[in-house]
């Protein structure tokens, strides 16, 4: 039976939710490019720049009292494995609508985060219901090696592009790829049309 005060990602719903070339799995393994970083939530900062009306910049107790949202969404990760029923906790990316006025040329996002890393979204993919900057999972908050203290989490998207250790946004006309995206891998990254990578 559906609960009322969850968002539940399209996904779920589908009749199989297996994307082409995924396993399942019951773990939650820890994927990322270098070492964990150690960050001092009295220290972060989460800025909102580029194309808006006036940027902006939040500490993390500001950040924390956002208003959250609740989803629930499958995770799929390039590597191929695929995790079922994740319960994420966090401010939904629509709320950056509140907080600026986005300009009418911004047709991208970069999401940036700690170690100088980014990803790139469309706006259509950033402001998708179930899209949110997760503190929780699985109602504990999150760990350092999923992303303490805030997580970008983009459920119909290949896993990287919910970047870990966010750390602001900066919305551009011209789209920029971010760094996996620079790497090699597809600048979109559907799962069902197995956009791993650019070639």
């Amino acid at each position: 039976m559906l609960e009322s005060d969850i968002i539940y990602s399209p996904e779920i719903l589908r009749a199989n939710r297996l994307p082409p070339g995924q396993k399942l799995t019951g773990r939650f393994p820890v994927l990322h490019f270098g070492s964990v970083p150690k960050i001092d939530v009295h220290q972060w900062k989460f800025s909102i720049t580029g194309l808006v009306d006036e940027s902006l910049e939040l500490n993390f107790l500001e950040f924390a009292a956002l208003k959250r949202v609740r989803v629930l969404s499958d995770i799929h990760c390039v590597t191929t494995w695929s995790k079922f029923d994740n319960h994420w906790e966090g401010p939904s990316t629509s709320i950056i609508k509140k907080l600026v006025e986005i300009k009418p040329n911004a047709k991208h996002v970069i999401v940036h985060a700690s170690g100088n890393f980014t990803t790139n979204l469309s706006l259509a993919d950033f402001f998708e219901p179930d899209v949110l900057f997760a503190l929780n999972y699985e109602d504990k908050p999150l760990t350092a090696e999923h992303g303490y203290p805030v997580r970008l989490v983009v459920p119909r998207l290949y896993f990287w592009k919910s970047a870990k250790w966010v750390t602001g946004l900066e919305f551009v006309e011209e789209d920029i790829p971010g760094f996996w995206e620079s790497s090699g891998y597809h600048n979109h990254g559907d799962p069902w049309r197995e956009e791993r990578h650019s070639n």
